[in-house]
């Protein structure tokens, strides 16, 4: 039984493929189109798919979209009917885009379907899952437990913006839920912009900034805009916010309640404005430990499931984690709306066709295969793309390769990491990274500011060797996925240097807090990936040569991308990222790139090429 599912058309469009409930294939639009966050309907991940699976779409049995679309259309002439005349300016804006575009997605989707296979029954073999269950089938289904509580929490669904399901066997049932527009995601997306960062996009960096500040106004957000109960449901104050009808996330009075309009994204970054990333901060981990209390207390569950945007936010994770209220929590690594493609395969399968639950690959801890999920390049082709694009390279025996790449780490290179199949998910896990030595204290900066070109106060994340994470870090259970923060461990840390302790804001850059420096953010905290030879021996391998030469298990581990563009995804890709910055060496599969072979690599000849799988 094959089953494609589909999400697109709001943001992080992406394709997926379950054959007889294995994940096979999964991956974002954006990969290919090199367009960030890519909302189209997507062509080239469903191409993508097909190809690695080796069939076409006529071989597909089922076709899955993750959301319903008349059920938002109602929602949304619901909500302005709630609010008229209030907003007229932007129903009259939205009404012939969704009139044209967004009601009639089913016929969209049909005649782009029945292009690629015109014989094809989609009229039967088509199917929508609703938005929060294709969440929650997306956590539930790949993750180890046979018995889950299952909690997706995000902006909004079709009404849904926090649901709660019971996983059992095969069966995921949808038992509860908070309704629009009562919203923590959307809660933290006000706030994402009024600190000037994009929505959607930026509440990443509001969780970043938030250690930097104080959160002076956790209880005036409590006091006047959230209506918290014991049990974590809440009803926010609609006074304050213009989402529902407007075109911006808050209003005049928001401004006047915390003294300030939104800050302009061109104009640097104040105290206030970190004192309010840490303010919802920490409502946003005071509602989900509410939460993920009561449904303990609840249910008597032992294990949790997380999804939905909100479930990126590894800073609350790793306090629900060590909460304890639940014995074990697995978060679906694609938790946005990318990983709803693969949810809405998931439901098709167990919920539409009644099948029994396929059992995790021996060896395998979940399954999502690492979150491996998508495209590779076989090393005759990776020669091939780099001879074609005018790189000079050398190709090394595995062994080799591993200790000469280790080598240029300890001597303080930046390493691009292209290897194997592409990561699912918004995290790079040691398949398309860019790697550093975690001891240096300049290593953060540099990245920063010559590699990725984003903010100076982005945190980096640790990739360490699993068996040694707990001797550096207050862990205290996997975290393959870059999915939660824990602190350094006290051995590991360093005393304040003098006059570091009466540092404010951004100042706290730049002391040095553990022997990982690189890694640990102004909180003494780190966003974890723990790294496992049964699903990445190539990655683990490397750390173990950095271990040995270092003694230090542990490496810099951050996209490989540029602010503003998405990971990459083809050799054409990591070279123009490797020619385009101070990245000192590529490593792509046996084959060693150094830029001063390729003269700063300003003559490469790179040209997009279009996935063709060996």
């Amino acid at each position: 039984m094959k089953i494609l599912g589909i999400s697109a058309f709001y943001h992080d469009s992406a394709a997926a493929l379950v054959v007889d409930g294995r994940v096979v294939a999964a991956a974002q639009e954006e990969r290919f189109s090199r367009r960030k966050g890519d909302a189209g309907y997507p062509a080239q991940a469903i191409e993508y798919c097909l190809a690695e699976a080796g069939i076409g779409l006529g071989d597909v049995d089922f076709v899955t979209f993750y959301d319903k679309p008349f059920l938002k259309f109602e929602r949304l002439l619901e909500t302005y009917l709630a609010f008229a005349p209030k907003g007229f300016s932007s129903f009259a804006a939205a009404m012939p885009v969704w009139i044209k575009e967004k009601l009639f997605q089913k016929g969209v989707l049909l005649k782009k379907l029945s292009a690629l296979q015109p014989d094809f029954d989609w009229q039967k073999q088509l199917l929508f899952a609703e938005h929060h269950k294709s969440h929650a089938a997306s956590a539930f289904y790949p993750s180890p437990f046979q018995n889950a509580v299952v909690l997706t929490m995000d902006g909004v669904g079709e009404w849904a913006t926090t649901s709660v399901g019971i996983g059992d066997g095969a069966d995921l049932s949808m038992v509860k839920e908070l309704r629009f527009p009562h919203s923590l995601g959307l809660l933290y997306s006000a706030f994402t912009y009024q600190t000037g960062f994009k929505v959607n996009s930026g509440e990443y960096k509001v969780m970043g900034l938030a250690p930097y500040g104080e959160p002076e106004y956790a209880q005036t957000i409590l006091d006047n805009l959230v209506d918290l109960k014991p049990d974590g449901t809440f009803r926010l104050d609609q006074t304050y916010f213009d989402y529902c009808t407007g075109l911006t996330m808050t209003n005049d009075k928001f401004d006047g309640l915390f003294g300030a309009p939104p800050r302009h994204p061109d104009d640097p970054l104040t105290q206030r404005d970190m004192d309010m990333a840490a303010s919802v901060q920490a409502v946003a981990e005071t509602i989900i430990l509410r939460l993920t209390r009561s449904l303990a207390a609840e249910t008597g569950a032992k294990n949790l499931c997380l999804a939905g945007g909100v479930a990126l936010n590894c800073v609350a994770n790793g306090k629900v984690l060590r909460d304890g209220h639940f014995d074990n929590v697995w978060i679906q690594p694609a938790a946005g709306d990318a990983g709803g493609a693969l949810g809405a395969a998931l439901v098709a399968y167990y919920d539409h066709l009644g099948n029994d639950r396929s059992t995790t690959a021996a060896g395998a801890p979940d399954g999502m295969s690492g979150t491996y999920l998508g495209p590779g390049y076989s090393q005759s082709e990776i020669e091939e793309r780099l001879t074609s694009a005018g790189a000079t390279f050398e190709t090394l025996g595995d062994e080799a390769l591993i200790d000469t790449v280790a080598d240029e780490l300890t001597k303080g290179s930046v390493v691009g990491w292209f290897q194997g199949r592409m990561e699912f998910g918004p995290r790079a896990l040691g398949s398309r990274s860019i790697l550093g030595d975690p001891r240096s204290p300049d290593m953060q900066r540099t990245l920063n500011m010559q590699v990725k070109r984003r903010e100076s106060f982005r945190p980096f994340a640790p990739s360490i060797l699993a068996e040694h994470a707990d001797d550096y870090f207050d862990l205290g259970a996997p975290s393959p996925y870059m999915q939660f923060v824990a602190g350094v461990s006290d051995d590991h840390r360093r005393p304040p240097s003098d006059g570091d302790g009466d540092l404010e804001g951004l100042a706290k850059l730049g002391a040095v807090r553990s022997d990982i420096p690189a890694v640990t953010h102004v909180d003494h905290s780190a966003r974890i990936q723990t790294v496992h030879a049964e699903t990445n021996p190539r990655y683990h391998a490397l750390l173990t040569a950095f271990q040995g030469k270092t003694g230090c298990p542990v490496l810099i581990n951050t996209s490989f991308n540029v602010r503003g563009e998405p990971i990459v995804c083809s050799p054409e890709d990591a070279l123009a990222c490797f020619a385009g910055t101070d990245i000192d060496v590529l490593a792509m599969g046996n084959c060693l790139v150094r830029k001063s072979d390729a003269e700063g690599a300003k003559n490469l000849n790179i040209q997009a090429k279009k996935f063709i799988p060996d």
